[in-house]
């Protein structure tokens, strides 16, 4: 997957103000607000920033964290993980690989087969329905 780069300008200008918050400076957003939440409907959530594919709905389950989370990513290349130290603790951060969009952590404490929970901000995501 070819990078895709460009300057902090040019993210402000296609983005709106809290994608690019969440996005390019790793805000996050409140919990139990994200449109994607308690979505259902079956397809490919990709990234808000490049149009990467990132999760598919069939790995979406309800965590009650306020955030959509998914045990897995649609490809192991899809995502990219960081060593996250902010707030005083440790967690893993989760970017999308083609344009480092910060989505949000994965924990240890999903569902089988992981047994991992992609914690993810709704605003980060655009879902994109599977055709009937």
């Amino acid at each position: 997957m070819d990078k895709l780069e460009k300057p902090l300008e040019t993210w402000r200008e296609e983005l709106s103000d809290e994608q690019f918050q969440v996005c390019r400076l790793g805000a996050t957003e409140r919990p139990f607000s994200g449109q994607y939440n308690e979505t259902k409907t079956p397809g490919i959530y990709h990234c808000a920033c490049c149009d990467a594919p990132l999760f598919d709905s069939h790995a979406k389950f309800d965590s009650s964290c306020g955030w959509p989370s998914y045990f897995q990513p649609v490809s192991d290349t899809a995502i990219a993980s960081v060593d996250d130290f902010s707030h005083g603790m440790h967690r893993i951060e989760v970017k999308c690989a083609r344009c480092d969009a910060h989505l949000g952590h994965v924990f240890p404490d999903g569902p089988a087969p992981t047994g991992l929970r992609y914690c993810i901000n709704s605003v980060s995501l655009n879902h994109k329905p599977r055709e009937a």
